[in-house]
C-alpha cells in the first residue's frame, strides 16, 4: 500500500508554534515539517508517505475509536482521496477527536489528505473493523481467520 499524505494546519499569529508543532507531531511521530504562507495566512505541513499514519493508526486503537474512526475516514472519501480534521487541542494532550473544517476547534483543525491507488486497503489498514471492539486484523493474527468469515456473513 502506498499513500501520499499532507497533514496541515493554520498557524494563528498569537499561536504558540511550538503547541502546534507538538499536537502535529503527537498524531504522525514526525517532527520534520515545513511552513507554508497564503497571503497573511501561515501553515505548518508535513508530507510524506503512509509512514505519517502510523501513529495516527496506534491511536486510534488505544482510543478503541476504529468503528467510530472508520465511519468519519470513509465520509472523507473523494475519488482516491481522503480528508479529514482533528482537533488541535486534543491532539495536543495525544488524544483524537475529530471534527468538522470549522467551527469545531476553536483554533482550526488539523487537517490529513490522503491520496492512495487502494482507499479500501487504506481504510481497511488505518481503521479496520471490529468485531466485539476487537480489530479484525488482530483477530486473523490470532488464527482465526474462519471465526472473522462467519462473523462478516451473519450480518
Amino acid at each position: 500500500m502506498k499513500a501520499k499524505v499532507i497533514v496541515r494546519a493554520k498557524l494563528n499569529p498569537t499561536e504558540d508554534e511550538f503547541k502546534l508543532l507538538k499536537a502535529i507531531a503527537n498524531l504522525t511521530g514526525a517532527e520534520n515539517y515545513r511552513k507554508e504562507k497564503e497571503g497573511n495566512l501561515e501553515y505548518i505541513v508535513q508530507e510524506g508517505d503512509e509512514s505519517l499514519l502510523i501513529k495516527f493508526r496506534e491511536l486510534l486503537r488505544k482510543e478503541r475509536i476504529l468503528d467510530a474512526a472508520r465511519k468519519i475516514i470513509i465520509q472523507g472519501i473523494d475519488n482516491k482521496t481522503i480528508t479529514f480534521h482533528v482537533n488541535r487541542q486534543v491532539a495536543y494532550v495525544g488524544k483524537i477527536s475529530f471534527c468538522k473544517p470549522e467551527g469545531e476547534s476553536p483554533l482550526g483543525p488539523i487537517t490529513f489528505h490522503i491520496w492512495t491507488e487502494n482507499i479500501k486497503e487504506l481504510i481497511d489498514w488505518l481503521a479496520t473493523k471490529t468485531i466485539g471492539g476487537v480489530p479484525v486484523d488482530e483477530i486473523c493474527q490470532l488464527e482465526y481467520p474462519h471465526y472473522v468469515q462467519l462473523e462478516k456473513h451473519s450480518k
